[in-house]
């Protein structure tokens, strides 16, 4: 999928009694964060919810729903200058935007880093995925699901998409 064709997506990951379960929502929710978190509580699971949305080829949101509490993590603070759902991102965070005249070549994430650590990822993990240049966000949105354990059935909803 990531040879040479961008995919938006967004994906509600999920745990139902002992299995992951991992389902597409509309791509339109890549552009619309407080849409994208209005989806994910509609969706029960235990542990909460996980929603994974990756834009173009630069960068992923992950946000999670336990019970009132949302956290939101950016891969890439720098995308915000570009696409109006890391700009959403940063919004919802109270971060400033950064200024386009900052030298923005080294990949910062930002958020909420120990968004998965009860599950397994913990900050160090979670930044060293997103730091990875060579990677497309759907490639670490995957490293990420092997380390958790939902790399399968994201990995089928993600076939869904070609």
């Amino acid at each position: 999928m990531t040879d040479n064709e961008a995919t938006d997506f967004a994906v509600v990951v999920y745990r139902e009694e002992t299995t992951w379960e991992a389902e597409l929502l509309p791509v339109a929710l890549t552009e619309d964060l407080d849409g994208f978190i209005h989806a994910l509580r509609q969706i029960p699971g235990l542990g909460g919810t996980i929603g994974l949305a990756a834009v173009g080829d630069d960068f992923f949101v992950a946000i999670r729903i336990l019970g009132e509490e949302v956290m939101v993590f950016l891969s890439d603070v720098t995308a915000s200058l570009d696409w109006p759902l890391a700009r959403q991102v940063l919004e919802y965070l109270e971060i400033d935007l950064p200024d386009e005249d900052d030298d923005l070549d080294q990949v910062l994430p930002v958020g909420d880093m120990s968004i998965l650590a009860d599950l397994g990822m913990d900050e160090m993990e979670l930044g060293a995925i997103s730091g990875d240049l060579e990677a497309y966000p759907d490639e670490m949105l995957l490293s990420i699901g092997e380390k958790i354990g939902f790399a399968a059935p994201l990995e089928r909803a993600l076939d869904s998409l070609a």
